[in-house]
């Protein structure tokens, strides 16, 4: 093996002391709140803006909002890149500095959001402008995830890996839920026009700001990664090492992700605008239950990183999968405009999702080694996000515009169905230490 390895739990880089736990998860856990704050203000916000920065369509309301989740998804086929890229920047140059990258473009790309112009003003420079704030920001999460959940497993001590794997979704869990929170403040605030003239730009601007506190508060995160052994410095990885040297792992990534990133985009992104296409649901209302269903849902994360512990990661698993292979159909066919409809089935399909999203970070950690373990897993695991996280709002409006809405959740049934089959051939890793 390499010499580069991850800094025992008693040691820090260059520092006698101890690395400080809390101070640890603080660093990536509100460092990835502000990316995913930043991230999902578009999705929450779309319904808003897309009439500003797209031309409807002859006699059919739904071509801008089309348009703008075609965009969403666009962003998220620059995460493979960013998982890759930023992946290699931490297996060579350290986690923190990957940590800082990401941070910073998502600040830039937040801000060219709350900037892009309408449609009206300046004609095609509009979704232009909005094009390239997606794709910085998709480099951005991209590298994020990679960067962030090695950070956080590696960081833990022993029999809390699963535990502080779970941070990694409560932060992202609490960036959704700023987001979802000030959206549904500036609804209340504002009439619709504001919101759809200039009440949209606020929340984008209050990412940008984020991100700086965000900058601020990782610098004094501690190095998990050992750049040196003996003075001299480690040998680094290739770009595709971990894909030439890991192609099972890498293949069970994709697998792992494929359903669980269909679930999680369907249930905490696409679902208050599945609700207001498909049901009439209020708008106000959809970002209200939003927000109610992420502090549930944040609240739950530690519990299942706990339950994995204790148990190990597989039961989780396929408790997750079976489960929305089976009420995934029924779920969504219970969406109607009363509110408590909406936030029964988000809240039950996030009971669920748990199984997954508290355990990521470790599962995907656990299946490769120090040396290439950041790269190993951003690519194929971006990848995979892209291809059908990404895509999840998109489809489903597709769906309700071609007159078949009743497909798409057998759509996510499916995609987790094949996930169960990828959970019962994995190893499991909970008692295995963490390959140094």
């Amino acid at each position: 093996m390499s010499n580069t390895q991850p800094v025992a739990e008693s040691q820090a880089p260059g520092d006698a002391r101890p690395p400080s736990r809390v101070r640890q998860l603080a660093a990536a856990s509100i460092g990835n709140a502000v990316e995913w704050y930043d991230w999902y203000a578009y999705s929450f916000l779309a319904v808003y803006f897309a009439d500003q920065v797209f031309p409807k369509g002859a006699g059919n309301s739904l071509v801008p909002l089309l348009s703008t989740f075609a965009v969403f998804a666009v962003g998220f086929f620059m995460r493979p890149i960013g998982g890759l890229l930023m992946g290699a920047v931490a297996d060579r140059r350290g986690r923190r500095a990957a940590l800082t990258v990401t941070i910073l473009m998502m600040g830039v790309g937040s801000l060219l959001v709350a900037l892009t112009p309408t449609y009206a003003s300046t004609g095609l420079l509009a979704p232009v402008v909005l094009v390239i704030a997606r794709l910085v920001q998709g480099v951005s999460v991209g590298g994020e995830f990679a960067a962030s959940s090695i950070f956080l497993v590696e960081s833990a001590g022993p029999g809390r890996r699963g535990l502080f794997s779970s941070f990694m979704y409560v932060s992202t869990t609490l960036g959704q839920l700023l987001a979802s929170g000030i959206g549904a403040l500036l609804a209340a605030a504002l009439t619709e026009d504001q919101m759809g003239r200039w009440g949209w730009r606020i929340a984008f601007l209050v990412g940008a700001l984020l991100s700086l506190i965000g900058l601020w508060i990782r610098r004094g995160a501690q190095e998990t990664l050992d750049l040196a052994r003996d003075g001299e410095p480690a040998a680094r990885p290739g770009l595709f090492e971990a894909l030439r040297r890991y192609p099972r792992q890498s293949l069970l990534i994709c697998g792992i992700t494929a359903g669980s990133t269909l679930a999680y985009y369907t249930w905490t992104s696409y679902l208050p605008t599945y609700a207001q296409v498909n049901a009439g649901f209020d708008k106000g209302d959809a970002l209200i239950v939003s927000t109610l269903s992420l502090a549930f849902f944040a609240l739950l994360q530690p519990l299942g990183g706990l339950l994995s512990d204790r148990v190990g990661r597989k039961p989780l698993l396929l408790t997750f999968a079976l489960g929305f292979a089976v009420t995934a159909v029924p779920l969504l066919h219970l969406v109607t405009d009363a509110f408590f409809s909406l936030l029964l089935v988000q809240c039950a399909g996030m009971v669920l999702l748990t199984g997954y999203t508290s355990i990521a970070a470790v599962v995907n950690a656990e299946l490769f080694p120090a040396r290439v373990r950041a790269a190993g897993i951003g690519f194929p695991y971006s990848l995979t996000v892209a291809l059908f996280g990404g895509t999840a709002p998109y489809i489903g409006t597709w769906f309700k515009q071609a007159g078949h809405a009743d497909l798409f959740p057998w759509y996510v049934a499916a995609l987790c169905l094949v996930s169960f089959v990828v959970y019962l051939v994995l190893p499991e890793t909970a008692r295995k230490p963490l390959e140094r």
